[in-house]
Parts: C-alpha cells; sequence; structure tokens
C-alpha cells in the first residue's frame, strides 16, 4: 500500500537542513507519469501527500494511486483537497468576514458552544487597501488630504478591525496606506517556498494561498498556487476547512515570439484576455509555456496572471526559473530564500527552462507576442479590446447606439450627481471637526474641486478621468517608468493636460512612488497633475471620488458620454464613476497620453497629442520612451533596499493609525446604534439541528437579466444619492446625504447593502426595459417598484423569489454581498445560462441555488418575461453534485411548461454546505459536534 509518510526526504541549503515529501520519490513508489502532470496538479499532490503523511486523518483514506491515475487520463470527476499555508485578504471582504465571525462567536455562545472554537487556524494577511478615495488630486497635499479623509470616513470600521486583531489569533494587518494587496504579496509576502518547524525539524514546502479577491491569481506569476474565492470560502480555509477543488482542466498557452518596441505588457494582457475568453476557459486552470516565457520579465508575467479573472479562469501560472530567481533578488528577499527556492524547486521536479519537458495539458492555445500591438479594452468589458488606432471608432460605435436608445431610457432615480458626488471634504468641514493638512484647516490647504475644467469645454469622448490606477499595472515598473518618461517628454514639449481631466496616480505599493522619485519622474508626472493620491485600489475598483461641479452640470444638462482612461483591470458599466459612461483600460503611458489630448476622439496613432510653444505639431511616437531607456533607469533605480526599507516598517502605520484605540475581549460588544458596524443576520435562529430545505413553489422573478451581469451591477461598491433606497433609508434615520459616503464604507450594514443590491444606476432589468437602476414589476399585480420594495413586499405575501439571466452571470469582483444581498431579499434561485466560478460559489455558500439552463434553453426560447411563476421540487430529498431537477413553468396565459435545470453545485462538499443553508452554519455545526 502507498505510503505518503515513507516519502520524506532531506535537502540541505545554506548549510541548512530541510525536510521535504519527495514527488520524484512517489513517482518511483508507484505513482507513475506524475512528471508529465502540469506544475500547478504537482503541487496541489504534494500539498495532499504532506497532510497525508503528517497523519491529518482528514486526507488519510484517500486512494493517492488511484488520483494521480485520474489526473493523468484527465478524468473530469477529480477532485482533490487542498489546505493553502495562508489567507490573503482586502478589508473590502475582510472585514465583513471578520463581522461573520464575530456573529459566530454570537451564535456559538447562544448554541452552548465555546466561543474559542471560532478562531483562524491558517496565518491570514488582512490589506487595508479599498477604502480610499480621489477626494482630492493633482496638488502636492493630495495624497496627505485622502488619508486623512480616509479616516475620517472609516474610524469606527478600523477601530472594529483593530478589536479583530487582538480577539482573533494570527491576524496581520496592513495599515491603511501600505498599497494594495496583489502588489504586496507579489513583493513581499510571497516565498514560494513556505517553511515551518514540525517535530524539531524545517519542513520546506511550496508557498500557497487563497486570496479574498479575484485577482489573487497574480501571485501565480511568482510559481505560487493561489486563487480568489469569496469571504465566506475564505473564512472556512480561516478556520482550517480545506477546499475541495474539482480538478478542472489544465490549458497550456504556448508562448513564442517577443514584444515588439513600443509595446507594453498591457497591450500584451488585454490580447491575452480577449482571446482567452473566445476559447471559453471558464474556472480552468492556464500555464504558460514555450520561449515566449523567457521573453517576458517576472513583473510582466504578472500582469499576465492578474487579469486572469477577466478571461474567465482560475489560476494563471508561470512555473518557477531564473527569472523568478531574479525577480526575488531584486525585490529584496534574502539570498538564502532566493537558494532554498531554486533548490527546492529543481528537487522536485517544479523548476522551468529550456530542457524541462512540457506537461501534458488537456488543450494548447498557441499566442505570438510579436504579434500584440498598442492596445486599449473598452468600452465596459475588459476582453473588449481594440486596437489603439480603432479606440475613437469604438467610441462612436458604441455612442451611437447608446443615444438611440437614450430617449426612452428614464432614469428611476435621476439623482442629482452633484449629490451622489458630494465630496468627504465639504463633510468634514460641515459636520465634523476640521481636518488639518500641513497645520492648515483643509479649506484652506486646497484650491476648491470645482476650479478646475469648464463645463462649455466638455463634449461626447471628452476624457474627464486618467486614472494611473491597480495593481495590475503599477507593479511593472516598465510601465511605470515609461509613464514618467513620456510625461518627461511631454513637458520639454510644452503639452499639457487638458483643464477638464481629473488626473491622478495612485501606485500599488510605496515602493512605486520611491523610486519614482529617486529617479526624478514624480516631479515630471506631478508637473503634469499625476501627483499620487493614495496607495490603494482607489480608481480601479470605482474609489474615483467627485468630478468638478461644472463638469457634473454639463454631463447632467446636456446627457454627454464623457470617458475615463484608467491603468486598471475593469471597466464594468458605472465601476468607474457614475456620471461618466464609457471606461477604456490603458497603459500608463496611455494614460497620460489621453490627459494631454482630452478626448477619446483623438487617434493617437495618426493624429497629434497637441502643438509645442513654435505651433509644431507633436504626436505620440514624438515622446513614446525607448524600451533602451526604460531598462537602464529600471537597472538604475529599482533596487532591492527600496523594497527592503519600504517593508522593514510596513506595519507601522500612519500617525492617525496608532492613535486609533478599540475596545478588548474575545466578544465584541456592537452597538445598537451604529449605522457602519452592525452585527450579521446569518445565524439569527439557527439551530444545532440541519433544516430541511423546502421545495421552491410558486416562485416569482425578481429580476431577469441579459448577458455578463456583473457582480458591480448586482452590488455596487460606490457613492450612491437620496432616490436610492439605501439613500432614502439612511435619510430617513437623520443621515445627512454629505454623510453617506458609499456603500464600501457601510459594507457591516446590512441593511443598507440589502437596498444597494441590484442598484447599479446602469443596471437593466428586462421586466421594466425603460428604466436604469433599481427597478422591478411586483407580480401579478405589475405595479412598478424598486427591487428591495418588491422583495419586501414578496416576503410580506410569503412568496419566494428566483433571478434569471443569460451567459457569465456574476462575472467581475469577489464581491460578498453580491450574494449576501441577494439571499437577505429572499432569492432562493439564480437561474442562468452559466455563471462566474467565485459568484457561483458564493451563492452556495449563502444557501442560494444555482441552477443552469440545459438541453439549450434560455430565457429567450422559452418566451420569459418575468410574469410567470415557477416551481422547482425535489429540495426536500436532499441535493448531491450535479444533479438534474425539474421546474414547472407556469406563463401568465394559463400555459405550463416543464424544464430540466443543471444543479451548479459542484462537489460533494458544496451539496454539504447547501443542505446547512450556507458554509458558516455548516462550519459552526461541525464546531459543536467537534466540542460534544
Amino acid at each position: 500500500m502507498f505510503q505518503a509518510s515513507q516519502l520524506r526526504r532531506t535537502l540541505e541549503v545554506s548549510a541548512k537542513q530541510y525536510d521535504y515529501f519527495s514527488l520524484p520519490e512517489a513517482q518511483l513508489a508507484g505513482l507513475c507519469e506524475l512528471n508529465t502532470l502540469p506544475y500547478t496538479l504537482r503541487i496541489l499532490l504534494e500539498n495532499l501527500l504532506r497532510h497525508q503523511a503528517l497523519n491529518d486523518c482528514a486526507v488519510s483514506s484517500v486512494d493517492v494511486k488511484q488520483l494521480v491515475a485520474q489526473l493523468v487520463a484527465r478524468q473530469a470527476d477529480c477532485v482533490i483537497e487542498f489546505r493553502p499555508a495562508r489567507v490573503l485578504m482586502p478589508e473590502s471582504s475582510g472585514l465583513t468576514l471578520m463581522g461573520d465571525l464575530a456573529a459566530m462567536r454570537d451564535a456559538m455562545t447562544a448554541l452552548g458552544g465555546d466561543p474559542a472554537l471560532i478562531n483562524p487556524s491558517v496565518a491570514m494577511d488582512f490589506v487595508v487597501d479599498h477604502s480610499v478615495m480621489v477626494e482630492d488630486s493633482g496638488k502636492p497635499t493630495s495624497l496627505e488630504h485622502n488619508m486623512a479623509i480616509e479616516f475620517e470616513q472609516n474610524r469606527e470600521r478600523y477601530e472594529f478591525l483593530r478589536w479583530c486583531s487582538q480577539a482573533f489569533d494570527g491576524v496581520r494587518v496592513f495599515p491603511p496606506g501600505s498599497g494594495i494587496l496583489h502588489q504586496i504579496n507579489l513583493e513581499f509576502l510571497g516565498k514560494v517556498v513556505w517553511t515551518k518547524e514540525h517535530q524539531g525539524r524545517q519542513l520546506a514546502f511550496p508557498d500557497s494561498l487563497i486570496g479574498m479577491d479575484s485577482h489573487t491569481a497574480m501571485i501565480n506569476a511568482l510559481g505560487i498556487v493561489a486563487w480568489g474565492v469569496g469571504g465566506f470560502e475564505g473564512g472556512a480555509v480561516a478556520l482550517g476547512e480545506p477546499v475541495s477543488v474539482p480538478i478542472p482542466e489544465v490549458v497550456g498557452c504556448h508562448l513564442i515570439g517577443a514584444l515588439q518596441p513600443g509595446v507594453t505588457s498591457t497591450d500584451l494582457v488585454l490580447t491575452i484576455t480577449q482571446r482567452l475568453r473566445g476559447e471559453d476557459v471558464i474556472g480552468r486552470f492556464i500555464e504558460y509555456f514555450g520561449a515566449g516565457v523567457d521573453a517576458l520579465t517576472l513583473p510582466e508575467r504578472a500582469t499576465v496572471s492578474n487579469m486572469t479573472p477577466e478571461c474567465g479562469a482560475t489560476m494563471s501560472f508561470f512555473p518557477v526559473d531564473h527569472e523568478t530567481l531574479r525577480y526575488l533578488t531584486i525585490s529584496g528577499r534574502s539570498a538564502e530564500q532566493v537558494a532554498l527556492v531554486k533548490a527546492y524547486c529543481q528537487a522536485q521536479g517544479l523548476w522551468r527552462d529550456a530542457q524541462t519537458l512540457t506537461p501534458r495539458y488537456a488543450k494548447v492555445i498557441e499566442i505570438d507576442l510579436s504579434a500584440v500591438v498598442p492596445s486599449m479594452a473598452g468600452p465596459s468589458r475588459p476582453d473588449a479590446r481594440v486596437d489603439l488606432a480603432g479606440v475613437a471608432q469604438a467610441f462612436q460605435k458604441v455612442i451611437a447606439s447608446k443615444k438611440a436608445s437614450t430617449p426612452s431610457l428614464v432614469q428611476k432615480s435621476p439623482a442629482s450627481s452633484l449629490a451622489q458626488d458630494q465630496s468627504a471634504s465639504t463633510v468634514a468641514q460641515e459636520t465634523r471637526a476640521p481636518v488639518l493638512i500641513q497645520g492648515q484647516p483643509l479649506s484652506q490647504s486646497m484650491q476648491a474641486v470645482d476650479a478646475r475644467g469648464h463645463g462649455d469645454d466638455v463634449k461626447d469622448g471628452s476624457v474627464v478621468i486618467a486614472a494611473i490606477t491597480s495593481c495590475t499595472n503599477t507593479s511593472n515598473p516598465a510601465v511605470m517608468i515609461g509613464a514618467g518618461l513620456l510625461a518627461r517628454n511631454a513637458r520639454r514639449r510644452g503639452l499639457k493636460p487638458k483643464p477638464w481631466v481629473k488626473t491622478s496616480l495612485s501606485p500599488g505599493s510605496r515602493v512605486v512612488a520611491d523610486y519614482l522619485k529617486v529617479s526624478g519622474l514624480q516631479a515630471e508626472l506631478d508637473a503634469l497633475g499625476f501627483n499620487v493620491v493614495g496607495f490603494g485600489c482607489m480608481s480601479c475598483m470605482g474609489n474615483s471620488g467627485p468630478l468638478p461641479e461644472p463638469i457634473l452640470k454639463a454631463i447632467e444638462a446636456r446627457q454627454l458620454a464623457t470617458v475615463a482612461v484608467l491603468s486598471g483591470n475593469r471597466n464594468f458599466d458605472a465601476r468607474v464613476h457614475n456620471s461618466v459612461q464609457v471606461n477604456f483600460l490603458a497603459s500608463p503611458p496611455l494614460v497620460v497620453a489621453y490627459a494631454l489630448t482630452g478626448s477619446i476622439h483623438t487617434d493617437l496613432t495618426q493624429q497629434p497629442l497637441g502643438h509645442d510653444e513654435q505651433g509644431v505639431a507633436v504626436y505620440l511616437k514624438d515622446i513614446w520612451p525607448a524600451p533602451e531607456e526604460i531598462r537602464a533607469m529600471i537597472e538604475r533605480y529599482v533596487e532591492p533596499h527600496l523594497y527592503q526599507e519600504r517593508y522593514q516598517t510596513i506595519f507601522e502605520g500612519s500617525p492617525q493609525w496608532r492613535a486609533l484605540t478599540s475596545v478588548t475581549g474575545k466578544i465584541y460588544d456592537w452597538n445598537p446604534e451604529s449605522l457602519f458596524i452592525q452585527r450579521p443576520p446569518y445565524f439569527d435562529g439557527m439551530t444545532r439541528e440541519v433544516p430541511v430545505h423546502e421545495d421552491i413553489v410558486g416562485a416569482r422573478v425578481l429580476g431577469m437579466f441579459g448577458d455578463m451581469l456583473t457582480t458591480d451591477h448586482i452590488s455596487p461598491i460606490g457613492k450612491f444619492s437620496v432616490q436610492t433606497p439605501a439613500g432614502q433609508y439612511l435619510q430617513s434615520l437623520g443621515v445627512a446625504p454629505a454623510d453617506f459616503v458609499n456603500y464600501g464604507a457601510r459594507r457591516l450594514n446590512h441593511q443598507v447593502m440589502m437596498r444597494g443590491t441590484f442598484a447599479n444606476v446602469r443596471l437593466h432589468n428586462e421586466l421594466t426595459p425603460d428604466v436604469q437602476g433599481s427597478s422591478t414589476l411586483h407580480m401579478p399585480s405589475k405595479e412598478p417598484m424598486s427591487m428591495y420594495a418588491a422583495a419586501q413586499r414578496y416576503r410580506e405575501e410569503g412568496v419566494p423569489l428566483v433571478i434569471v439571466a443569460g451567459k457569465e452571470y456574476g462575472a467581475g469582483s469577489s464581491r460578498d454581498w453580491a450574494a449576501k444581498g441577494t439571499g437577505l431579499l429572499g432569492v432562493r434561485a439564480v437561474i442562468a445560462e452559466s455563471l462566474e466560478r467565485i459568484h457561483r460559489s458564493n451563492l452556495v455558500s449563502m444557501g442560494v441555488l444555482p441552477l443552469q439552463f440545459l438541453n439549450g434553453d434560455t430565457r429567450q426560447s422559452l418566451g420569459l418575461n418575468g410574469s410567470e411563476s415557477f416551481d422547482i421540487r425535489g429540495l426536500k430529498q436532499g441535493l448531491k453534485a450535479r444533479d438534474q431537477l425539474e421546474c414547472l413553468i407556469r406563463y401568465s396565459d394559463g400555459r405550463s411548461r416543464t424544464i430540466r435545470l443543471l444543479v451548479r453545485l459542484d462537489s460533494d462538499v458544496e451539496a454539504e454546505y447547501y443542505r446547512h443553508g450556507g458554509i458558516l452554519q455548516c462550519v459552526l455545526r461541525a464546531r459543536l459536534e467537534q466540542a460534544c
């Protein structure tokens, strides 16, 4: 019989000895053809073998030989349990998770258990990176101003976070202003090879993690197995539960050639995203191989891996090679760690070079790097790549379509954008003690935000936001230094941004600011208004802050289709800014270029950006930096000591952070008067016994949607107006509109977030096709109302709800509230043509049943219009993974039809989570049983 414990071997590196569990020895012991498996599967297998060898009873019964045979044969029903070394979370999902864990302790106490059993058993890194907003920009004081406002708006949440750090074991907090979690992970946290003491000896094994953000896959570029999950699943992992992974196909992406001069990694990733979306890699693992991999620096690979969710895949993995070691050295990792990574990966068959055997992939896709051209993506999907020369035409096409349909569209809440965009600085001046910037009141230290720009100058196609933002691109020194050099060259020719453009720079780590400063390029960027505004996601995730009042008035009065150009990873409707209709993704140098021209109509390949003082036309090609100059600047200024010095003090935080106080203890004392932090309701009325799921009978359609309804549509994160259900609720409690802040700041108030579900201002519910925003029809009365109001009325009537949708339902961010809000509104099931991986998992974790049409059925082919009722039976008997259910559809004209639906519980573990009513309820009951 195969014994994993017999695979333990010793590796000596730098005069130190490390024990490890050998994959080559496992192959010799009978795990045939293990060395032909893709790298990601080898790492998952090592994880299983190691835990089996360390006497983890939960995996001791796994037949490893049969499992490997299934992996080699690429059998679709192969499932493996994965226990990652650590969990990574932003405060956007992390803070809500900590609120859930605090509520679980309350529930544990109420059920007679020990609340101390609700405690992380896996290391958790918590990065505060989603709260800072571009309230102010274009000035030397912008960074200090925005951070001051951040603390004013989020003090209560941060104090709760300080309580969490002392109440739960193993939670390490990176304070506000540290950077973006994925870039910190790449530059500092990622070890590639992890070590820990076991029985008095050092054990070495692959670094691995689960991240509670969809772009966690960025760390795949460093040869680390990781992917993004929702907060529910992340919480279960933190509490010691394994991730049950139905092994998907592993697709090999064969890279050949090299990027041409003037082509950036941003152009490459937009090309790859478009190509892979078309190849249907949803839920699959991708591994890159071929000579083209050697032509990419590790930061360029990181850009590719970061955009994994945009093509629908789970991972985009680059095996460890010499470039990995080079990056580890440059980013300040110790020589000892670099040596361990090399020795371990070579000993384990996890190393890649020109002589390495190419694994056997289920499918191979070839991409020629030399064929990539300068590109952007837009106007509302990250996979909608267009050649740079065709951007203006792409804009004109979409606007022609929008203009044709706009006359029939009536905003559900024709909300004043001015109310939505109330600056937090106004809040600080009117309702709180004065915020001081450099010792002066805020009002004296900054020019009025509406002083920039002239409304008369703004037209359809005007670029009103130009943001260098997001870890996707700011993690790559080549494009950041490229942007700085382009700014320098533009200044030398006398070019300046147009006055209506809001410019900003929000790096993903402070190291970026350091090397831009020492190189002198930050001064060049500052001169064009690209001052550092903060270290966080900011414009990439919708925290773009206010536009100047004249610009907003012009947009509102003339219904203008203005544009945001940003170096982010997502450009969904209303994500960047509620008042900006069109969003294009671009490389940092192109962001600067569009700030100079101020219009998306400009063809940057043919038309000038402007004219110099002599009246000579200046074209993009005239100021585009040479690749040799970019490389020379990187070699000179991007040095290991910058990383080492910055991360040595990363946990100290700002004076505001250090001054925060908080309550102590293991049980949180909820403040019933708080409008930011309320006890989550998910465990109210919970019993020790698992409840029986009732069949769904007579369900009505709350919303019916087309393809690719994103989590941004389901649960927006930005500002909201008085006219929204959330705004009306807060105002009824005496909260002034200027104090609403945004949905993100109130994530721990379920009353606000329920009202914000399906409340994106660009949402199109097919039940009310002439209305945008939170709108539906109550049936059978056909009365129009907000989706929240309809859900409450259906609840009073005892009517269950369903959502009906097209393809790729739930694409985008791993936004827990897209599932939480759905469940709290009373939705029992989501029926779609296909569902994106993370949101589908979140629905399961919330006890909402994800169902998929079969046999070519769609809402159109079935003639659905939202007036129907649905009976979905078979839930009482219990569900297994990938079951099928019968659904009886009753039409309003008296007809009926029965169809079959696929139950998207993709593993037995997920079926168990659903049986319990959610993942956290399942874990809580398991803890209660262990204590008995």
